[in-house]
């Protein structure tokens, strides 16, 4: 399950991102507005752990420029202000959750988990006879389970979130690597050239010069 964390320090943030991805989530994780709403609009995730006191674009603006473009991404608002005000004004901005950064991580994850659930998300994703289930990182095809590396899961991931639309290479390689980390200039190529191998049939197509695209949802 893919999650974006907006959080400008980097001890909260590096907290944030080890316990969440200990529990299972796939975690993202930007120190600003701008990079928040530039990775919302190129990614896909679950849920938003959104800080307030950001350098440039306030927290709540990222929130209600989010909502103003109708994006209905669970928001859970994680803040060192914990004045009444600041939780009304959050919520009623369209926050899906309010806490203090004093609140127990465990705390913290069970509403993750909850808001996920209430938005719809089972944590499956079907694209014909292939189901993926992104909590227990595990895809079966016509009942079977597959056998897919980390990098080849996530690849796939990506291609089933987005079933019947093309994704570009560009889209793929943000979403594994992130905007900084450096990657070989064939890696996409090779996840996917595995991909077709263990997937039957043809429902992994490239278009040629411009990216991938998976199946249709049924």
């Amino acid at each position: 399950m893919r999650i974006l964390i907006v959080e400008d320090n980097a001890l909260v943030g590096t907290g944030l991102q080890s316990a969440l991805t200990g529990a299972g989530f796939e975690v993202s994780w930007v120190r600003d507005g701008e990079s928040a709403l530039n990775s919302i609009a190129s990614e896909t995730f679950l849920a938003m752990v959104l800080d307030l006191g950001l350098p440039g674009i306030s927290g709540m603006e990222v929130l209600q420029t989010l909502r103003a473009g109708g994006n209905k991404m669970p928001v859970l608002i994680l803040t060192a202000r914990d004045s009444t005000q600041d939780k009304v004004t959050g919520l009623n901005s369209g926050a899906d959750d309010f806490l203090t950064k004093t609140t127990d991580i465990e705390e913290l994850i069970a509403r993750l988990h909850a808001l996920i659930r209430r938005a719809g998300h089972d944590g499956n994703y079907k694209a014909g006879d292939l189901v993926l289930n992104m909590e227990a990182r595990t895809v079966t095809q016509s009942g079977e389970l597959l056998n897919l590396s980390k990098r080849e899961f996530d690849v796939l991931s990506v291609l089933m979130v987005h079933a019947g639309q093309i994704v570009t290479r560009k889209q793929l390689e943000q979403s594994l690597y992130g905007t900084e980390r450096q990657m070989e200039s064939n890696s996409i190529e090779v996840h996917v050239h595995n991909l077709r191998h263990k997937i039957a049939g043809k429902a992994l197509k490239t278009i040629r010069g411009v990216g991938y695209t998976l199946g249709l949802r049924p």
